[in-house]
């Protein structure tokens, strides 16, 4: 077992190297000009969330459609994951995981644009979409189409999944002694209620969940960041010269090269927001929505959440917390990393820390499991629904009491995977989709009046 995870380490380690951290940062800057620099319309994509559209068809709301893909991206990466890039890169790692970010906006929005405009009603009636589609209907390449499917829906059960459940038995049996079994019987259970309604039931709870798990993280950080507040200050030079020049960044910090802080910094922002791999416009496809461009400037503004907001707030948190106390945080790691910085709010700023890994692990679940299903019925048809929903209940259990080196490492092969075909989509349909954003965002006399012109007309109407 030892060779075989060092034969998939080699093989994850060759394909998240420069060639993959290439074609997604290329993918970004080609969309973010095709669509004239989409990003500007970020605050646009977050109004139109909580606003209404009557005239819209689909199975859920855009907001909950948004809620639902944010459960399943702001995961424990938002937490772990940038320790570890500040652990390997330097402090200037986190200003390349915002700047990976800020770029992978543009491959967000082209990710849900492909996605509406080429859904399908599914024989149950839902709505069914994403790279799987585009491949099919919009390059005439099936084949590419069910290779995406095969490893989204191999790799769900990994990364989306048993890593996640392992992640809250390790925390709970960590932190208050409770055995791996018990949680997962419990985490089982209470996960089935959920995705055996489908997508309306897990949105519902995505709804409520999100803004609640999200908003108390962040409260958390902004009260550490007020702790450290004559900090701050260096934290962001140290995050900033860090970047181009990590030596700069001074005591308490590794050394790094430029080249090993940016790939720390770009390969965990790539990981954290997930634009480029495919996964997030599965649950756009069924979101309702009037043009493709609205539920795409909806689904943009997620990785401005996701890693603009919430990995910045936990970048700021440990880079002054590291500089305020360096023989305290030296030697921490990881999650570790995050719990030292968090213990500067004495019994609230563990709990809060607790409750955000459990929570954001558990939406992580939630939200995989739908673009495991939807890939599923594209390869099997919807007679397959059932049986995954079962599986996929079980095999959270399995994923708290079993040993996961391997599936983590698998699974990240597959998340590569995924991401090639998705990128060939997306490069391939980029005429299609910078067409789509001139007639909906760009273009205020285009067909059904532009999306602008619906902003301007039709919102203030639905906000009386």
């Amino acid at each position: 077992m030892e060779t075989f995870n060092n034969v998939v380490l080699s093989i994850k380690d060759f394909l998240w190297g420069p060639i993959m951290l290439c074609l997604l940062i290329g993918t970004h800057v080609l969309l973010t000009i095709r669509t004239k620099v989409i990003q500007r319309k970020t605050f646009t994509g977050i109004k139109l969330s909580v606003t209404p559209d009557a005239e819209a068809s689909g199975d859920i709301g855009g907001f909950a459609a948004l809620a639902t893909a944010l459960a399943a991206t702001i995961g424990t990466g938002n937490i772990v994951g940038v320790a570890t890039a500040i652990g390997i890169g330097g402090p200037g790692a986190v200003f390349w995981m915002w700047f990976t970010g800020l770029l992978g906006m543009a491959t967000k929005f082209g990710e849900a644009t492909l996605a509406v405009k080429y859904r399908v009603k599914a024989a149950d009636g839902s709505f069914i979409g994403g790279p799987m589609y585009a491949l099919e209907r919009g390059l005439g390449h099936k084949w590419l189409g069910v290779l995406f499917a095969i490893f989204t829906g191999i790799a769900c059960f990994g990364i989306g999944n048993m890593t996640q459940a392992n992640s809250i038995a390790e925390s709970m049996n960590g932190t208050f002694g409770i055995p791996k079994i018990a949680t997962g019987i419990v985490l089982m259970v209470i996960t089935g209620l959920v995705i055996l309604g489908g997508v309306k039931s897990i949105s519902k709870v995505c709804e409520k969940l999100i803004p609640i798990m999200a908003g108390l993280y962040i409260v958390g950080c902004i009260v550490i960041c007020i702790v450290n507040g004559a900090h701050i200050p260096a934290a962001f030079a140290a995050i900033v010269q860090g970047a181009f020049n990590p030596a700069a960044a001074g005591g308490g910090f590794v050394g790094a090269t430029v080249v090993a802080c940016i790939r720390a910094g770009v390969s965990r922002g790539l990981f954290t927001n997930e634009s480029g791999l495919g996964s997030a416009p599965i649950v756009d496809a069924c979101a309702a929505t009037r043009n493709p461009a609205r539920q795409a400037l909806i689904s943009m503004s997620g990785v401005f959440w996701d890693t603009i907001v919430v990995c910045l707030m936990t970048g700021l948190v440990l880079v002054s917390s590291i500089i305020k106390d360096p023989v305290g945080m030296e030697g921490l790691v990881g999650a570790n990393m995050t719990a030292g910085a968090f213990n500067a709010i004495p019994i609230v700023g563990p709990a809060v820390l607790t409750f955000g890994l459990l929570t954001f692990a558990w939406s992580t679940i939630l939200g995989w499991s739908y673009y495991g299903e939807r890939c599923w019925v594209y390869l099997c048809g919807v007679k397959s629904i059932m049986p995954f929903r079962v599986v996929w209940t079980f095999v959270v259990l399995v994923g708290c009491v079993a040993a996961l080196d391997v599936v983590w490492n698998i699974a990240d092969v597959l998340n590569a995977c995924m991401a090639f075909p998705n990128c060939v989509a997306l490069i391939g349909l980029s005429g299609v989709i910078a067409s789509e954003t001139k007639k909906y965002v760009w273009d205020k006399n285009a067909e059904m009046g532009g999306l602008m012109k619906w902003m301007d007309d039709v919102a203030p109407q639905l906000d009386k």
